[in-house]
């Protein structure tokens, strides 16, 4: 039975999440609150694909809906039953200039403000150098493209109703029956003909009456072409300010039976058997060059992309985008446990409980849900994955949307190399190198320095400039942590022309600004970094209960310029490389100032014994050369590992890893610690206090990065490559006493598979794609091996030997 007037229950306003408990509604009202208008009795059962998330109900909040993209286009599917929410996203529609800059020269006030710290007037040093930051710009943000309103105005009763998200296929789908009639929809974002379709289906002909609104806060309007095409136009701003990128979309109705026609800002079907919507996008943004939009004519460009995937039909285009999502998503498969039976929601509230009733099998969903998060989010091609990812209902979101450097960015892509999603790296390279001219003007106009360097956060207007509080502003060494990813790519692929062209020439932009930066410290004549902060914490001024940042040869900027430094001269060495430069950075190599362990047994934050003003700070800075990092590992330096461990220990006790973010981190850690009962036990919390109903990582808000470093933690568990050889089961605990993994890689170009029982491996392959030497370490076991390339071998047979 239908309503006379079909109307969801959508309410204005604006949604605050913050502070939700997972399984929570929102208490405030939103356009993204969806109330189903249709009571749902008989559930519908689970589906076939056991790599699936399903719940028995819509989604109420966004939070709820099921996310899909294919690394430029994103939708997020609420599954209603009398209408459908679709919110929409593309990767480039940002909020525009102006951005933070470089007002002068600032290179005699960092002389001050360093001979201020080296005398310890820490609260003058701080005062010069806030006063010399450049302001922050805000909102500045990456925005929503709109939603897809489809309105059904069914009314009574529906009998089993399920929706899922199917991670094999990336085909988001909604069932249920209402008046005897059985509906299904199916929603996908294609990789090969770049639309988001959505295909309804009925089991009676002519059962499909409802309408279709493409809809969007802002600047934004929509006409209607042809009878059968909705034409939506929009510019991303925030009011009458920041006027950013341009974009269009096209929306095309595809009917089998019946008719369609447009009517009032809406296309309307009527009696069809059959609906397929094919839509896609297109903006100015010319990532090249922010600066100069691109000239194209973007209703063209997004109404070639819908009528060439029309011409094909549905059927070829669905069959092509679920071809090239699984040549990426199956590479890789974790079996632990048997599912449950029971949908995503009960599974995960199980996880809420006092005392969580674990659930093994839903751990590895979580991690398959990682990968495929990444998947279609960072695609070849595209702008990388940002804070949300690619999905962003907002126009002012949570810090933009944007490229967090300290941490954040970084994160997204800890599980891209292990888990066998080398491509998807890719864009996050590509990124930082468009970053380079800008972050090369910044370090000769800021600070009359060589070289490139990028603070604390950038976005699509390529900003570099440390700005805002120098709590987190002050900080000089994002671009130089992200420059790791390429040498760890160069490790994981033996890439030789990409370590030539891309890898050494951005470590040598980096290493090239440390040379120029970096002070001698008159107690030590070590070489320490600085002014500068351990990411967003403080410590209390000597003998004082007043707080600051400021110091220098904070412990995580000196382990990052360690990185670049050995990093380059290991991409030197590897290229035969000798120039003038590489000396250079081997002697200050040998001259660098490098943490200490305090009187209390912990790895120091800062070059001196500090007071923390909190010591469950969620940033556990200092341990970067723990992890991503490689410096400090259980085989050469056991008592740096112990003094982290005590770091970690600490932070925990004080209340740390409240965000996703950080508790994901902490997995890392314990993983490297080797202590598979506190790997586990923090994985469990991610679940319990940081995640979603949809499964997304909750901060809280909604940040991406939390469900990436989850996904990298049980790589991490699995399997580790960073100390020199390649240990085998490194922290497996007793929750995975049984099990099996493949496809996860190691450095060296080599790909595992292994299966366990009782917590023993018992059968397993290592194939060598480059024919390197390796050594293997299973428990106190170590074989050296010689594989050739492509070989395969037998782990069990190779250890025995």
């Amino acid at each position: 039975m239908k309503k006379s007037t079909p109307t969801p229950r959508l309410i204005a306003g604006l949604l605050t999440i913050a502070g939700l408990a997972a399984h929570a509604a929102p208490k405030q009202k939103s356009k993204f609150r969806y109330d189903e208008g249709v009571a749902i009795e008989a559930l519908g059962q689970a589906p076939a694909e056991q790599l699936s998330l399903w719940y028995s109900r819509p989604a109420s909040y966004w939070e709820e809906a099921l996310p899909l993209g294919n690394g430029r286009l994103g939708a997020m599917v609420y599954g209603g039953i009398s209408s459908e929410l679709i919110q929409l996203n593309e990767e480039s529609i940002w909020a525009g200039p102006p951005v933070p800059e470089v007002k002068e020269n600032i290179s005699g006030t960092i002389d001050k403000a360093r001979k201020l710290l080296f005398e310890g007037k820490y609260a003058e040093a701080q005062k010069i150098q806030q006063d010399a930051m450049a302001p922050r710009i805000a909102p500045r943000s990456y925005q929503t493209m709109g939603e897809l309103r489809l309105d059904f105005g069914f009314e009574g009763k529906a009998t089993g109703y399920r929706r899922d998200l199917n991670l094999d296929t990336a085909v988001a789908t909604t069932e249920f029956t209402i008046d005897g009639v059985s509906y299904a929809r199916e929603v996908n974002v294609s990789p090969v003909d770049d639309v988001i379709t959505v295909h309804l289906s009925a089991s009676k002909p002519g059962a499909l009456s409802f309408s279709a609104a493409l809809e969007r806060d802002g600047d934004f309007s929509v006409t209607s072409s042809g009878g059968d095409t909705l034409v939506g136009q929009g510019q991303a701003s925030h009011g009458a300010k920041h006027k950013g990128v341009k974009f269009a979309n096209v929306l095309k109705a595809v009917s089998q039976g019946g008719t369609t026609k447009a009517e009032a800002g809406k296309l309307v079907i009527s009696a069809a058997d059959a609906v397929t919507f094919y839509l896609s996008a297109a903006t100015d943004y010319n990532r090249d060059d922010p600066a100069n939009p691109l000239t194209r004519d973007r209703v063209l460009a997004s109404g070639e992309l819908v009528s060439k995937a029309a011409a094909k039909g549905i059927k070829a285009v669905k069959a092509d985008a679920i071809a090239s999502h699984q040549e990426l998503f199956r590479r890789v498969s974790l079996t632990l446990g048997t599912p449950s039976g029971e949908d995503t929601l009960a599974r995960l509230q199980a996880y809420q409980a006092e005392t969580p009733r674990i659930d093994p099998n839903f751990e590895a969903l979580y991690f398959h849900y990682g990968r495929y998060l990444l998947i279609a989010s960072s695609r070849n091609g595209c702008l990388p994955a940002n804070l949300q990812g690619i999905w962003c209902k907002d126009l002012a979101a949570p810090w933009n949307s944007d490229y967090h450097i300290n941490i954040n960015f970084q994160m997204n892509y800890w599980p891209a190399e292990t888990t066998n999603l080398s491509e998807c790296h890719l864009p996050f390279m590509d990124y930082l190198e468009r970053l380079v001219p800008s972050g090369k003007k910044t370090a000769r106009d800021l600070y009359g320095n060589r070289g490139f360097l990028a603070g604390h956060t950038s976005d699509v207007w390529h900003i570099t400039v440390p700005f805002g509080k120098v709590q987190y502003g002050q900080w000089v060494v994002g671009g130089a942590w992200c420059t790791q990813h390429f040498m760890e790519h160069y490790r994981f692929t033996g890439d030789r022309e990409f370590l030539k062209e891309r890898a050494y020439p951005i470590l040598r932009e980096s290493a090239l600004f440390f040379l120029d930066w970096l002070v001698e410290d008159p107690k030590t004549g070590k070489l320490v970094s600085g002014p500068s902060t351990s990411p967003e914490n403080k410590f209390y001024i000597p003998g004082t209960k007043t707080p600051t940042n400021l110091s220098m040869g904070p412990s995580m900027d000196q382990q990052i310029i360690w990185d670049v430094f050995t990093n380059t001269l290991e991409a030197a060495g590897i290229l035969g490389i000798d120039e003038p430069v590489v000396a250079d950075v081997r002697k200050a190599l040998a001259k660098l100032s490098m943490p200490q362990i305090g009187s209390d047994g912990r790895l120091m934050e800062w070059s001196e014994e500090f007071k923390e003003v909190d010591m469950g700070h969620r940033h556990i800075s200092h341990l970067f050369g723990i992890y991503p990092g490689r410096q400090y590992n259980s085989n050469d330096n056991p008592e740096m590992v112990a003094a982290a461990r005590k770091t970690i220990e600490t932070r925990l006790a004080k209340g740390g890893g409240h965000t996703g973010w950080s508790r994901a981190w902490i997995i890392n850690f314990w993983a490297r610690f080797k202590d598979a009962a506190k790997a586990h036990d923090n994985i469990v919390m991610l679940i319990k206090k940081s995640t979603y109903n949809n499964l997304f990582d909750k901060h809280a808000p909604f940040q991406i990065d939390g469900n990436f470093g989850g996904t990298a933690g049980v790589a991490e568990m699995l399997v580790q490559s960073h100390a020199g050889d390649i240990e085998l089961l490194p922290a497996l605990p007793a929750a995975w006493a049984d099990g099996s993994v493949s496809g996860l890689c190691a450095r060296g170009g080599f790909e595992l598979a292994m299966e366990w029982k009782d917590g023993k491996l018992v059968s397993g392959t290592l194939r060598s794609k480059l024919g390197l030497p390796c050594h293997l370490r299973y428990g106190d076991k170590v074989v050296a091996l010689q594989p050739k390339a492509n070989e395969t071998l037998d782990l069990v047979k190779a250890l025995a030997n």
